[in-house]
């Protein structure tokens, strides 16, 4: 099995999980007696008077949709490996989907953008998969439609 064949997206999935064992904080916390606040990555005053603030949990976004753009690309690609990588990708929704319902530490809004990005993941990843074979049958034979 080559490294093609591991789905890039499930990157985003152990860094969440990582930075949740370390208890960091992924977005704009409440400062509570409970929780402690991670500060934010960096924050830049806008010309607005506004005070925009990059947090972990921004950069896990970001992170995730670069993943998640590679992972389409490799999908235009109709070779054996691209099989495998679908199905570790349908795997890792699927554990996406688990954590974010049983675990009190996935019920947040990045994690549910990470969630909903393994979903366009193994959707598109199909999709395009049969579209790209189906094209490649097509170019030997005649054009019947």
């Amino acid at each position: 099995m080559s490294l093609r064949a591991i789905p890039l997206i499930a990157i985003s999935f152990i860094l969440y999980n990582i930075l949740a064992l370390l208890k960091i904080d992924l977005g704009h916390c409440i400062s509570t007696a409970e929780k402690a606040c991670t500060p934010p990555l960096f924050s830049v005053p806008m010309p607005s008077h506004a005070n925009w603030t990059f947090t972990w949990g921004d950069l896990l976004i970001i992170i995730t949709l670069v993943m998640l753009f590679i992972e389409l690309l490799k999908s235009t690609f109709a070779n054996a490996s691209s099989l495998v990588d679908h199905a570790l990708s349908l795997v890792v929704m699927m554990a996406c989907l688990v954590e974010f319902v049983l675990v009190p530490q996935a019920a947040t809004s990045v994690f549910f953008v990470i969630l909903f990005a393994t979903m366009i993941d193994v959707i598109a990843g199909y999709t395009i998969g049969t579209s790209v074979a189906r094209r490649s049958l097509n170019v030997g034979g005649s054009d019947n439609n």
